[in-house]
């Protein structure tokens, strides 16, 4: 294998281009340790996650280290969809990215111009330091860049579901994602991601990504929920959190031990 194989085609992307499902793991502990912990435990894709979790450039680019040898795909969701924190997150070896409350055709077509080189978007180059082209190693890094870099826009309110099939259609998004829990919110149900309207407009949003051609992926740790997704068609499902995991896991051992009561078991659904 020539340095500039090495290292190249996102086998995810691939995935959900070809309907594919990916099964894949929320990691929320910003831990290189951990991540590298679930790397190996089977999933397609671990979530590194910079808008919720206490993440941050250099913290993103250890978990990137970590997982590095392992067969799963690292999705990184920075905070926002600033083109200035897209640029950096690429520059580390991100190739797939999961950008937070879209809104608008407008907004996803800006996203993907952050994602590209001139004179097709807006994105600064910098390879000769950046990871992603192991440091100008991979020389053809500028030219073939494009093709593998997987973005995923996350629709997540009202507004977003009202634009929809316009921001499914954008040339350059792979993938549309769902966000349950502020959707839920926005649609007046907090808290309540399994409320029948949230389900309701999740399974035509299912529909509406997949008419659209393209990947519908969502988040729910329900796993009759999150199989009912996958038999809709959606092919980027995440099935749970590391944060969650542990919480749970520790919650459920410590309850053994002392009196049914204490057991966590409230009946709702929940999305992480």
């Amino acid at each position: 294998m020539t340095q500039n194989d090495k290292g190249r085609g996102n086998r995810f992307k691939r995935a959900i281009r070809g309907g594919e499902a990916q099964i894949g793991y929320w990691q929320a502990l910003a831990s290189a340790y951990t991540a590298e912990i679930c790397a190996g435990s089977g999933f397609d894709w671990l979530l590194l996650d910079g808008e919720h979790a206490p993440n941050d450039i250099p913290l993103l680019l250890a978990q990137l280290q970590a997982i590095a040898s392992y067969d799963v795909e690292p999705i990184v969701r920075p905070s926002s969809g600033d083109p200035v924190l897209i640029k950096q997150l690429l520059d580390i070896g991100a190739r797939t990215l999961l950008v937070p409350m879209v809104e608008s055709a407008a907004q996803a077509q800006m996203l993907v111009r952050a994602t590209r080189y001139p004179p097709d978007g807006m994105r600064g180059v910098g390879s000769a330091i950046g990871r992603a082209s192991r440091w100008n190693r991979t020389t053809d890094y500028l030219q073939d860049a494009a093709a593998d870099i997987c973005l995923l826009v996350q629709v997540e309110s009202v507004e977003a579901l009202a634009a929809l099939d316009d921001i499914a259609r954008v040339p350059g998004v792979d993938g549309v994602f769902i966000g349950p829990s502020d959707l839920a919110a926005s649609l007046g149900h907090l808290g309540n991601p399994g409320h029948p309207d949230v389900q309701a407009a999740i399974e035509r949003s299912i529909a509406v990504i997949i008419a659209a051609g393209t990947a519908a992926g969502v988040l729910m740790a329900d796993r009759t929920l999150a199989l009912r997704y996958l038999a809709l068609g959606a092919t980027f499902v995440a099935v749970g959190t590391d944060v969650t995991t542990l919480a749970r896991g520790a919650e459920t051992l410590a309850a053994s031990f002392r009196t049914a009561t204490a057991e966590n078991e409230d009946g709702k659904i929940h999305v992480y």
